[in-house]
């Protein structure tokens, strides 16, 4: 693993919730994505060398819409940045994790991602990242 990505957050209104984390926490906004194909709206706000990823729900059939119905507004995921996500993926494996998904695939800004089933690291649902040069947050 290179270093934490991000941290990943679970909110009801995405403009309310940047008011708290731009306006109110002095984080700096780095873009706002739609992400159809996956049902949400994401922001991602800089923190030092860390993101913080704001995820609304824009479908009820959405994975992140399921996630607040059962746990409400709070911490969704945590991040890893990854050299090279298949080798990362079956290092995992090896150690007894299990994929939430079987295949890496695209993530916001151009990146690789995959995720870590809960129940393989300590009740977290852990995100791997696979950043291309260019997308690198920490150039």
């Amino acid at each position: 693993m290179k270093a934490l990505h991000h941290i990943a957050v679970c909110v009801r209104d995405l403009d309310s919730a940047l008011r708290v984390w731009r306006d109110g926490l002095g984080l700096e906004l780095v873009g706002v994505e739609e992400m159809p194909a996956r049902g949400i709206r994401m922001a991602m706000l800089r923190v030092g060398d860390v993101m913080i990823e704001l995820l609304q729900p824009t479908s009820d059939a959405s994975e992140v819409a399921g996630f607040m119905a059962r746990h409400g507004e709070g911490l969704h995921h945590v991040a890893l940045e990854v050299d090279e996500i298949d080798s990362a993926l079956r290092q995992a494996n090896v150690a007894g994790m299990s994929e939430v998904v079987r295949v890496a695939g695209a993530g916001a800004g151009g990146t690789r991602v995959a995720f870590l089933h809960p129940r393989s690291a300590n009740g977290v649902l852990v995100e791997l990242v696979e950043t291309v040069p260019e997308m690198n947050h920490r150039t």
